[in-house]
């Protein structure tokens, strides 16, 4: 399972420009104006080998400081609960508020977490003398940073995965069984194609949008398949399903996704494909992880002759390059076609297993490079001579040549297109190295 690293802080101290700086994408809109991050971000980055997922608590704030104080509460107890290791960014050029001791009070009772003060938009030496002051906070040393121009982070991220808790190696998990996540957006069905899965009603399901909390995990052992079926679901009572509900549930999915080998993602028919989609899709494709697409609510679409077809060209379209992904179009409620995943899923989950014989690689894959090498740069040519399979747990492929740094992002995917034609590693993202021979 990876790490989560959540960053905390009052509006405009730079979390968003951290974050982006992080995951090394302007993922998150950052903009002068106090709570202008809506939606909650997340990514994935590494740093000296380790792996870990980013947070941007960020969150949009309306009307009154009030309300903003209470989303700043709810939002750091969240990222306390769920998050292995909390960086608590503060402005040196506003020095320390009220919101700040308010925060840092929180923090400072939390004895299982690794908390970081980070102090942001220390540019000069001035501003660097000024930052003295945030020991006031109680919350010990400190990591001066500019987040707009980097200085600063390196030292930063040497304390992030210097805090981490030790990673537990999958090949060293007791269970062996497969772990099917079923992640999407509230209210697309999780809980009711689990329920109809298992025969039961496992979990609570009603119309309204967070009824689901927690992660709910049941073996399911029918039909010939046996592997343990995670919902992305629980206990929400009504009164309860606020503003932070949002963030804790992306908190949750990370670490169902994260920890699982195959992921569900359920889509709404009735919505179509939308950006919090995407951004899911994407967090399972950075993970690495088996994926299988489900349409749920297919009974409630008006249908025309080529209604499936050009529902599943448009998913196609946003998944973009990643596109051999298998789509279902399905009914939680009335049962159509659910039976159907099992199948799928269990597919893609021997696809990301899948081991190919050296000899097998080089013999397919050679002839077809031999026939379409990679492009010519600087008159110089570039000649593969020999592909392997590396050790690890999702499908990753080494091609040795003499000059691997000649070989862009394009021929990769020639590359990855060609493995998926000759070999069945549908539902898996691939990874392609090149290396020097």
């Amino acid at each position: 399972m990876g790490n989560i690293i959540a960053i905390v802080g009052r509006p405009n101290v730079g979390k968003s420009t951290l974050f982006n700086r992080l995951v090394g994408a302007r993922e998150a809109i950052v903009d002068e104006t106090a709570g202008v991050t809506r939606d909650r971000h997340y990514g994935k980055t590494d740093w000296n080998g380790r792996e870990f997922s980013v947070i941007d608590t960020g969150g949009y704030i309306n009307d009154s400081d009030d309300i903003f104080e209470e989303e700043i509460r709810k939002q750091v107890k969240l990222a306390i609960e769920e998050s292995d290791l909390i960086l608590f960014l503060v402005d040196v050029a506003e020095g320390i508020t009220d919101t700040d001791r308010e925060v840092s009070h929180m923090l400072r009772k939390v004895t299982n977490k690794k908390v970081l003060l980070v102090v942001n938009k220390v540019d000069n030496t001035q501003r660097y003398m000024e930052a003295n002051e945030f020991y006031e906070l109680g919350l010990g040393n400190y990591f001066a940073i500019s987040s707009m121009n980097g200085s600063g982070t390196g030292d930063l991220l040497d304390a992030v995965v210097t805090g981490l808790p030790a990673l537990v190696n999958e090949e060293e998990e007791e269970d062996t069984l497969p772990k099917i996540a079923i992640v999407g957006k509230p209210n697309v069905g999780k809980s009711s194609l689990a329920n109809a899965l298992l025969g039961e009603e496992r979990n609570i399901v009603t119309p309204i949008a967070g009824t689901t909390r927690d992660a709910i995990l049941t073996r399911y052992n029918k039909f010939g398949h046996d592997f343990y079926l995670i919902d992305t679901a629980g206990l929400r009572k009504k009164g309860k399903v606020t503003e932070d509900l949002e963030f804790y549930s992306v908190l949750r999915s990370i670490r169902v996704i994260e920890n699982s080998d195959v992921c569900v993602l359920m889509l709404d028919a009735t919505l179509g494909i939308e950006a919090q989609d995407i951004n899911i899709f994407n967090l399972i494709y950075r993970n690495r992880k088996g994926v299988v697409i489900l349409v749920n609510k297919w009974d409630l679409v008006e249908k025309e002759n080529k209604t499936l077809e050009d529902y599943k060209e448009a998913i196609q379209r946003r998944l973009a390059p990643f596109k051999d992904v298998p789509i279902l179009f399905v009914s939680a409620l009335t049962k159509q076609r659910i039976y159907n995943v099992l199948d799928e899923v269990v597919r893609v989950n021997e696809n990301r297993r899948r081991r190919i014989p050296t000899s097998t690689l080089n013999d397919v894959m050679l002839p077809l490079i031999e026939a379409y090498p990679p492009p010519s740069v600087k008159d110089k040519f570039v000649r593969i001579k020999f592909v392997t399979q590396l050790p690890t747990y999702a499908p990753s492929f080494a091609f040795f040549c003499n000059l691997p740094q000649y070989v862009k992002e394009p021929y990769k995917r020639f590359l990855e297109n060609k493995l998926r034609e000759q070999f069945e590693f549908t539902g898996v993202p691939i990874q392609i190295f090149i290396r020097q021979k």
